[in-house]
């Protein structure tokens, strides 16, 4: 029988305007420790974003968004959080920020299949 794993995921969000609190959900991030598992899904939707701000750069986002799945993927366009080790990674893209990318609190979980739980998680939060 298989055994589950300990998982951990936050949503990724973009708040507009910090100052009102109010956000939309884009994507997720799932990090699971025993599978060696960081990745995160996404997507902008413009028009629902413009509903929020019609001021949104919705390209600089994407490339906020991009630079997540740099730093998940432990690729060289990382940087040097890139790096670290992948709990480390997961830490500091979870990390509380007040910018227009932000995550949720991070949410503890059981799992068989992590890559499984993103898309069910994407299409519960996201979608």
């Amino acid at each position: 029988m298989q055994e589950k794993h300990l998982f951990e995921y936050a949503i990724i969000r973009v708040v507009p305007r910090v100052e009102r609190e109010e956000f939309l959900n884009v994507g997720v991030i799932v990090f699971c420790s025993s599978q060696r598992f960081l990745q995160i899904m996404f997507e902008l939707k413009e028009e629902r974003l413009s509903a929020l701000s019609n001021k949104l750069n919705i390209e600089e986002l994407g490339q906020s968004l991009h630079a997540f799945e740099q730093i998940c993927a432990a690729s060289a366009n990382g940087g040097p959080i890139g790096k670290l080790p992948i709990a480390s990674r997961f830490r500091w893209l979870t990390a509380t920020r007040s910018t227009i990318v932000q995550t949720s609190p991070v949410h503890p979980g059981l799992c068989f299949d992590a890559k499984e739980m993103l898309v069910n998680l994407y299409n519960q939060m996201v979608q």
